[in-house]
């Protein structure tokens, strides 16, 4: 079979499988397939990459036994990756904290489910997105210290906040005149 035929050959069996409804999607797990397509780590994308990641260790083989330990970390980082975007396209579970082809992306903790402490005050940590506030800042550990009192937070007296108002007469508010 000469090239053109074989290249031909290709492009119909694309038009028949494309036609069938064929997407590669048999593989996939099912959660997976109800992802936006702009997600970072559409599955779609994912098979790009786990195709290219494969040829590039392929290419890579010397590499595996080298003498040189940083060649050889290199193709283990790279061996492992490919290992975790597979284990991603069965299971729908991100097993890296890294994403992207050349694991350029850094993945972010979702909290799906509050932890508190016993004086009621919930368990966060900077930089975690939770569903109630996005992503937990520093500002927002700040006026957490601050409502719930940690030993970490000494107020500045000066300082009025939003609850607070001074009264013309310098009493506090609720507080009954003198008359």
């Amino acid at each position: 079979m000469s090239e053109e035929q074989r290249l031909a050959a290709v492009e119909r069996l694309a038009k028949a499988r494309e036609a069938r409804g064929h997407d590669g999607s048999k593989s996939v797990h099912p959660l997976l397939l109800e992802q936006d397509d702009d997600s970072p780590i559409h599955w779609k994308k994912v098979r790009v990459w786990v195709k290219e990641i494969q040829s590039e260790l392929t290419s890579m083989k010397a590499k595996r036994l080298s003498k040189d330990t940083k060649e050889r970390h290199e193709y283990q980082i790279l061996e492992v990756y490919l290992g975790n975007l597979k284990k991603f396209l069965e299971s729908s579970i991100w097993l890296d904290m890294r994403y992207g082809r050349h694991r350029e992306g850094r993945m972010k903790t979702v909290v799906t489910t509050m932890a508190y402490f016993p004086c009621g005050r919930p368990k966060r940590t900077v930089g975690h997105y939770y569903k109630d506030v996005g992503v937990y800042t520093e500002e927002m550990k700040h006026d957490d210290d601050r409502i719930y009192s940690t030993d970490n937070y000494t107020p500045d007296p000066r300082q009025l906040y939003e609850q607070e108002e001074v009264l013309e007469d310098g009493g506090e508010d609720g507080e009954e005149l003198w008359t």
